[in-house]
């Protein structure tokens, strides 16, 4: 069966405190009505630093959407290389053994996308399918690793390489000052990260069941508007409180597989935000300790999109060994609004058949 891999995640070297964060939303809207509540609810997201791939002064200028663009692809090219080394010497593979590449960002464009780029530069075959993920937000995060496993299980011993590059802060709106905009600007960090799903052997988390589900007539309610000035953040007041209709579907989808979706070994959930967790944690009847590689991930760099869910699972391979065959979940969350979900194993032998 195919097999997550440890990931590997970088952040950029420039940090933003949540002090920091504060004083600048301070300066920059001051006297707005809105600004009393924006301040408020930056301080109850529970991050304390964050990372952005430029200095905060560059940050908070807006030099239009060509330079953001110009400044991702350049950067996008900088910090890709090194976190896809590491994730393809945690896997004992090659890039040559790669048979498929899945790109996720929500934060920049390019055309071609990013992986003919790193088909041409880092080694990989020429016949390394490319399958870029651009718009499911912090929810391709989950996509990948699912359309990862769907790949392998179409293609028996086959390798995908997942890289996510999200550089939350070149989408920064100085001059938007609505609460989720604020919001945003407190909340999102900068980070890539990368994982390969191998189709036999490895050690790590063995896939065995994935699915989607949209919440319907929620389209709007996290969403881009694209302007001159580039991807203007849009969220729906309502979106904190989505872990309600989304925790039934994953009891329902874990007990589709004779789990019970309240009492696994392991969680791998994307860290939107404090509520997302603490709402996630009441509806399956879990404590929230349970999520504290998603706490620890949204303290030490906030949402960084979906490279969450990497750097979770990043965090689960670093702790005490999980026991073979202890069972877990990954989620990820975001617009739809959508949520992706798998169900594996903790593995550290050969292949195995499912019962």
């Amino acid at each position: 069966m195919p097999r997550l891999c440890k990931p590997a995640v970088s952040a950029p070297e420039h940090v933003i405190t949540i002090e920091e964060t504060l004083e600048f939303a301070a300066k920059a809207h001051a006297g707005k009505p809105q600004l009393p509540l924006a301040l408020r609810l930056i301080r109850n997201t529970g991050v304390l630093k964050r990372h952005i791939v430029q200095p905060i002064e560059q940050t908070l200028k807006h030099p239009g959407l060509t330079e953001r663009n110009r400044i991702y692809e350049a950067e996008s090219r900088k910090l890709t290389p090194p976190v896809i080394e590491e994730a393809l010497q945690n896997a004992g593979l090659a890039a040559r053994d790669i048979d498929a590449i899945i790109y996720v960002s929500c934060t920049g464009f390019s055309m071609p996308s990013l992986t003919a780029w790193l088909i041409n530069t880092l080694g990989f075959r020429s016949d390394t399918r490319q399958i870029p993920i651009a718009q499911l937000g912090c929810a391709a995060g989950g996509a990948a690793v699912n359309r990862a496993h769907d790949f392998c299980l179409a293609h028996p011993g086959t390798n995908v390489l997942i890289v996510s590059c999200e550089l939350c802060s070149l989408c920064y709106q100085p001059d938007a000052d609505d609460i989720g905009s604020l919001l945003s600007d407190g909340l999102f960090g900068d980070a890539v990260a990368a994982a390969v799903v191998r189709g036999n052997g490895g050690v790590g988390i063995e896939l065995e069941r994935n699915a989607s589900y949209l919440i319907p007539n929620t389209e709007d309610w996290i969403s881009y508007a694209v302007k001159d000035t580039g991807f203007h953040f849009q969220l729906d007041r309502r979106v904190p409180g989505t872990m309600e209709p989304l925790a039934p579907v994953l009891r329902e989808f874990a007990k589709d597989h004779s789990w019970d979706a309240g009492s696994l070994d392991f969680y791998i959930v994307h860290a939107g935000g404090p509520r997302i967790l603490d709402d996630l944690a009441k509806f399956l009847e879990v404590d929230r300790a349970v999520f504290r590689h998603s706490w620890s991930t949204l303290t030490e760099y906030g949402n960084i999109a979906s490279a969450v869910v990497f750097d979770a699972a990043r965090r689960l391979f670093e702790e005490d060994t999980p026991l073979q065959d202890a069972t877990g979940l990954i989620a990820g969350f975001g617009p739809g609004i959508t949520a992706e979900m798998a169900l594996g194993r903790w593995s550290v032998d050969g292949p195995r058949e499912l019962d």
